[in-house]
């Protein structure tokens, strides 16, 4: 499933003429297609937010939204933890890890999963 966020409204993106169609969605999508059963599980959607301006793989785990980036330009990946409230110091996110561009999107979808595991973020 997609959904897409824009000026606060959340809408769920149908297949076809409503997709985006951008590098960054099909990059998206590419490394979603490798995840394991663990993370689809957890609720593994691809998001389009155009206020947080970033692309990625959003995943419902027992602490809350993480988060896959995709890159845009030579940055890397980046996990991020979702906070429901800022905390004390007013962060709405806490990144989690980043990783380069040098690895295929098997490569994207094994080490995020093992992050997530390891971690106890997943089931």
């Amino acid at each position: 499933m997609e959904i897409k966020i824009s000026d606060g409204i959340v809408r769920r993106v149908r297949g076809g003429s409503g997709a985006p169609m951008n590098t960054l969605a099909i990059q998206a999508r590419t490394v979603a297609n490798f995840l394991p059963l663990a993370c689809q599980r957890a609720g593994a959607t691809i998001v389009h937010n155009s206020d947080a301006h970033y692309t990625g793989i959003r995943f419902n785990t027992k602490v809350g939204p993480v988060v896959l980036e995709m890159p845009s330009g030579d940055g890397p990946y980046r996990l991020v933890h979702e906070l429901p409230e800022p905390d004390e110091t007013g962060r709405t996110e806490v990144e989690m890890r980043r990783f380069p561009q040098i690895y295929k999107p098997q490569g994207v979808a094994h080490i995020t999963a093992e992050f997530l595991s390891s971690r106890g973020f997943l089931n």
